[in-house]
């Protein structure tokens, strides 16, 4: 059984929103961790995201939740790192990046509200974003997440995976069958190309923040 575990988050939100998942963890045991990446550049996330599996005792489990996914399929060669969880996350292989997995939505798909970017940030429309990232959170909690939203950096969406971690590493995936960020069939697709271990809930993209104990789930069964 690995003990640690490190958590994290994707584009427009900060790893606070892992307190549920951390709680649950901790409650169990792990030894856990919440990586604050930046989210201004891939390079600079997988940088925060080894940091802190450097100051680690012993192998990990790395957890990305949506881009997160990348940082961890990037950051995830680490030797120190035992297995990847995915959850609602992107999953890409050498050369792609968010950019390339988002550039052809297929008919009839959800489109993220995303908003021009603004030199060079980009915001997912406020009046939007419960609706597209939260839909099975709390009113208050939603608006609370539209009007904390961390500036997403254009060119951590445009970073490119060099050697993604899943093809050497043991991986599993939470697919959230609700989520208009990310659509199921595409976070199938990339589950199974990188023949992760699929669990599925209902959930929005907010997963990780709406069913706590669905994620600690997968998290303990990559853990054993």
């Amino acid at each position: 059984m690995i003990r640690n575990v490190v958590l994290v988050h994707g584009g427009f939100v900060d790893g606070s929103g892992w307190q549920a998942v951390y709680d649950l963890l901790v409650a169990d045991g792990f030894r856990v961790s919440v990586v604050q990446n930046p989210t201004l550049s891939l390079a600079g996330d997988v940088a925060a995201t080894r940091q802190v599996v450097d100051g680690l005792d012993g192998p990990c489990v790395l957890v990305g939740h949506s881009y997160g996914g990348v940082v961890i399929s990037e950051a995830g060669t680490h030797p120190d790192v035992a297995a990847l969880v995915y959850i609602a996350a992107f999953a890409p292989d050498k050369g792609e990046s968010v950019n390339t997995l988002i550039a052809n939505p297929p008919p009839g798909a959800p489109v993220p509200p995303i908003l021009p970017p603004v030199n060079g940030f980009l915001f997912l429309d406020r009046d939007k974003f419960a609706a597209s990232f939260a839909g099975d959170l709390p009113a208050d909690q939603a608006a609370f997440m539209a009007d904390s939203q961390v500036p997403w950096g254009v060119d951590a969406l445009g970073g490119a995976v060099t050697e993604p971690a899943w093809r050497v590493k043991p991986s599993w995936y939470l697919v959230a069958t609700d989520d208009r960020m990310i659509p199921p069939p595409a976070q199938h697709a990339m589950a199974q190309r990188a023949g992760a271990t699929v669990a599925e809930t209902p959930g929005s993209h907010s997963v990780y923040l709406s069913q706590p104990a669905a994620v600690t789930d997968l998290i303990r069964r990559a853990a054993a």
